[in-house]
């Protein structure tokens, strides 16, 4: 079964057409890539997908039901990534996963909050305001949620790459690896070449002028 399905989706733009007449699925245990040039509509089509716009027409399925029907149910199973980080600057990058899990009902620990910190490469730097680490340090705070929701069907991610070294894109890469490999599903964009020792399908989106 899919977990993710499109039916004819078209999204338009300050009065530009990105795309028309999308279709595609995404089964359990599936990586699609989505590739374009910028302003192509990568960006759009992934802020459909995880409900958080509509688009023009055509309608988002998940697990064969239509996500403005069930989005309650599909937001506890999805994780979304986005260009923006959603984190505090103000909280420490423990009370961010904290309060972040929180928000989506994740059961954890303080142990397992800093031993995920410490995976991250941010011993030392656990208990101090966001705001004062690099930007880079800033990311993995935010990624660090995906250490925690495994459980999740279907991880929806708009560049996760961007700002990481080359030691943060292997943590993140490997993690990917691991959900799709328990029958996660994942939609993502990325800037740097794909380099996951996975199968991935690709979904190529033209520029319009």
């Amino acid at each position: 079964m899919a977990v993710l399905s499109v039916t004819n989706l078209s999204v338009t733009k300050r009065d530009r057409l990105l795309f028309d007449n999308l279709n595609f699925a995404v089964e359990q245990g599936t990586l699609l890539y989505v590739k374009g040039q910028n302003g192509a509509g990568k960006t759009s089509m992934l802020r459909v997908l995880a409900g958080l716009v509509a688009g023009d027409c055509g309608e988002v399925f998940f697990l064969q039901q239509n996500i403005q029907n069930c989005r309650e149910s599909y937001h506890q199973n999805l994780v979304y990534f986005g260009h923006k980080l959603g984190i505090s600057l103000t909280l420490s990058a423990v009370e961010n996963i904290l309060f972040w899990c929180k928000q989506h009902q994740v059961d954890t620990s303080l142990d397992k909050i800093f031993d995920t910190l410490g995976q991250l490469n941010l011993v030392g730097l656990e208990e101090i305001p966001v705001a004062n680490l690099s930007a880079g340090q800033q990311r993995r705070v935010a990624l660090a949620r995906f250490w925690f929701k495994q459980d999740a069907k279907l991880w929806i991610l708009d560049e996760p790459f961007t700002a990481l070294d080359t030691q943060g894109i292997a943590l993140l890469s490997a993690q990917i690896i691991q959900f799709l490999s328990t029958g996660g599903a994942v939609v993502m964009t990325s800037h740097q070449a794909l380099q996951l020792d996975y199968p991935t399908n690709e979904l190529t989106l033209e520029y319009r002028t």
